[in-house]
């Protein structure tokens, strides 16, 4: 699943890290879109097929897209903008 930009691509890249690796969002990214446009990118895991997945609302209504952000604690991905440097941890 990878999302796929068709508006405002050219954005500078920033450099994140998901579960301890590297990866790269553009500036404005929220961590969901972040997470979602990166190769091989998903949310979290289903829980019953054992599958990745994405988020569920997109707009902070549904308690399924939290990560932790080192710092910062639990976080909704929906809603949190992707900043250089953060350290995100799927739950």
């Amino acid at each position: 699943m990878k999302l796929k930009r068709v508006r405002d691509a050219a954005r500078p890249e920033i450099a994140l890290t998901l579960d301890g690796q590297p990866m790269t969002g553009q500036a404005g990214d929220t961590l969901l879109t972040a997470l979602l446009s990166a190769e091989g990118g998903f949310l979290n895991t289903n829980p019953f097929l054992n599958e990745p997945r994405a988020g569920f609302c997109y707009m902070g209504a549904c308690q399924d897209c939290w990560v932790d952000v080192d710092g910062r604690g639990r976080v909704r991905a929906c809603s949190t903008l992707a900043e250089p440097g953060m350290s995100v941890r799927r739950l």
